[in-house]
């Protein structure tokens, strides 16, 4: 058996499971969080019972791989909003736009960057799309001090000394 990777500790946030059927038998997880950054694997519309959500809708489909997607990421503290990258795998690169209906729906006004790539079959035959996703979760922004004050609560910035007062 290989070595196994080791990351720092203070890295590695949390690894994400589904459920789902291929999630042990592969030897993968759904998500991982690695600092800010969050990988979510190929993700379809297969439950974990084994059924298809959306049956033959390549919309429906597309819909419901980003809604387990997004559930991985809130899982990882992050969500849609924070995606950067899809990587979209479709069965009939023919009905493009029924996935770019439901992935233009999903993301809104914050689109990521993406890739849409037809493949020849996904692992089971009913399933027509797989999605990739990478997200980025910016530090939290620090409040912005009010007008008239220094950051520095009261003292001049890299002085070390209170403020001046006016003569």
């Amino acid at each position: 058996m290989p070595p196994r990777r080791t990351l720092p500790s203070d890295e590695l946030s949390e690894r994400v499971r589904s459920g789902g059927p291929w999630e042990e038998r592969f030897g993968y997880v759904r998500a991982i969080r690695i600092g800010r950054r969050v990988l979510v694997s190929g993700t379809t519309a297969a439950r974990p019972d084994g059924s298809v959500e959306g049956g033959s809708s390549l919309a429906e489909q597309t819909a419901a791989a980003l809604r387990r997607i997004d559930q991985a990421l809130h899982t990882a503290g992050a969500g849609l909003p924070d995606v950067v990258r899809t990587r979209v795998f479709v069965t009939d690169i023919r009905r493009w736009t029924e996935v770019a209906e439901a992935h233009r729906l999903a993301f809104g006004r914050a689109p990521p960057v993406s890739t849409l790539v037809e493949v020849r079959r996904l692992i089971r035959e009913d399933l027509l799309v797989e999605i990739e996703a990478e997200a980025y979760v910016a530090p939290k922004a620090r409040p912005t001090p009010r007008a008239g004050r220094s950051s520095a609560r009261g003292r001049r910035p890299g002085s070390g000394h209170a403020p001046r007062r006016p003569s």
